[in-house]
């Protein structure tokens, strides 16, 4: 089994139900297995929205002017861009190697498959590829960081 078919075994096993896979062919193992804190990240992003629906209520009452402090961060965000997401649970990494430069830097163009970054998952380097074509908006990782899967990595203006 080469590194081809396991990403591809790897990207399978994230956008499917499947919680755990094994394979076994002569003297060569893997086992690819879905952690299930993917659900966290989706109940955390709910309390908060929650919070903000809850302020507003309470604040006619008392002060007006600290809702609109609260509503800008949303709108930071361009409705227009699309979001490049991790595959995969691993480090991110923008570059190639220490010494070498990213490989996208915020307002470079970049067009279906043209690699933007590294995750290293289980002592593997993948390179992560663009799926999408347009302008790299944001980078929303830091460089060395843990990434979980489906987390926002990029922002593209298509």
């Amino acid at each position: 089994m080469d590194f081809k078919q396991i990403q591809e075994l790897i990207k399978m096993i994230n956008k499917s139900n499947i919680g755990e896979l094994s394979i076994e062919q002569n003297d060569f193992k893997i086992t690819i297995r879905q952690k299930e804190e993917q659900v966290t990240q989706v109940v955390t992003a709910a309390p908060v929205q929650l919070q903000q629906a809850q302020v507003p209520a309470a604040l006619p009452t008392q002060t007006a002017p600290a809702a609109p402090a609260t509503t800008p961060k949303p709108a930071e965000i361009p409705s227009n861009t699309i979001t490049i997401k991790s595959p995969m649970i691993g480090t991110f990494y923008r570059k190639p190697a220490p010494d070498k430069p990213n490989f996208v830097e915020e307002g470079d163009v970049v067009s279906p498959g043209k690699v933007i970054c590294v995750i290293e998952a289980m002592k593997l380097f993948n390179e992560i590829e663009s799926e999408v074509s347009g302008k790299i908006v944001k980078v929303l990782v830091d460089d060395a960081s843990p990434v979980e899967f489906d987390q926002p990595l990029f922002l593209v203006e298509p």
